[in-house]
């Protein structure tokens, strides 16, 4: 298995992700979680993985100076449109995570990598290079595809058979991750390396309603009930992603 590129997906990753409520109740619960920690001060910004810029512009939006990686050349075209479009400077870096440390020679006040590790080949790999480009006072957001909440999906659904043969992979063409992780798993790999210091849900009820109510749901209404639920014992681990706030070791 090799690291998964969205160099032909970038259009459908854009309509699929970000065109409706899961892509708004995503940036939601990031940009909340950042929101309470960062500084007031201008950072300087890793965000690895980068996509089509939708953090990083937000970050950009409010004085930070950001970097943006990203290896799928039509992603990252769109990403430099959407800065344009916003009138917002950047650095850009068409580059995987594998290269970084080559290219980048100062540590980051806050390093980005949201929905990342699902898509490579070795995730735990990249966890030690996340620590070298991470200040040590600085902040690593982590987001990744939660295997628990694949499995509690799964199991809703009735779909045994996929849970005996344990094929919770996507599709080589899908927008599944190829590595749903567990967080358990994870978090023992961050021995020696990182301290989860906040964890939070995303998508911790939407994914699992009716379509029906989905689609009567108003935005604000999910935007809010979402937020509230996102850190709550019952439901935060029941998020189709997880999103942790780490501090180096």
């Amino acid at each position: 298995m090799t690291d998964r590129h969205f160099d032909q997906l970038a259009t459908r990753f854009a309509e699929k992700i970000y065109g409706g409520a899961k892509g708004a109740i995503r940036l939601a619960v990031l940009q909340a979680d950042l929101a309470e920690v960062l500084p007031e001060r201008p950072l300087r910004v890793l965000d690895i993985g980068a996509g089509l810029g939708h953090m990083s512009l937000w970050l950009a939006e409010r004085g930070h100076a950001v970097t943006l990686a990203e290896p799928a050349e039509p992603m990252l075209e769109g990403a430099r449109q959407r800065f344009a479009e916003a009138g917002q400077q950047a650095t850009f870096i068409q580059a995987p995570w594998q290269e970084l440390l080559g290219q980048l020679t100062q540590p980051y006040d806050l390093v980005i990598c949201h929905a990342v590790l699902e898509w490579l080949a070795e995730p735990h790999a990249i966890l030690p290079v996340l620590h070298q480009l991470c200040a040590p006072d600085g902040w690593l957001s982590l987001a990744f595809y939660n295997r628990d909440a694949l499995i509690y999906r799964n199991l809703l659904k009735g779909h045994f058979r996929k849970m005996r043969k344990n094929t919770l992979a996507g599709e080589k063409q899908s927008l599944t991750p190829q590595r749903p992780l567990d967080p358990r798993e994870l978090e023992a790999e961050f021995a020696g390396l990182w301290r989860v210091e906040h964890r939070a849900g995303v998508r911790v009820f939407h994914d699992y309603m009716p379509l029906e109510f989905q689609a009567k749901a108003a935005l604000a209404d999910l935007l809010e009930m979402e937020l509230a639920h996102r850190r709550h014992p019952a439901y935060a681990g029941l998020g189709r992603y997880l999103h942790w706030l780490c501090k180096p070791l």
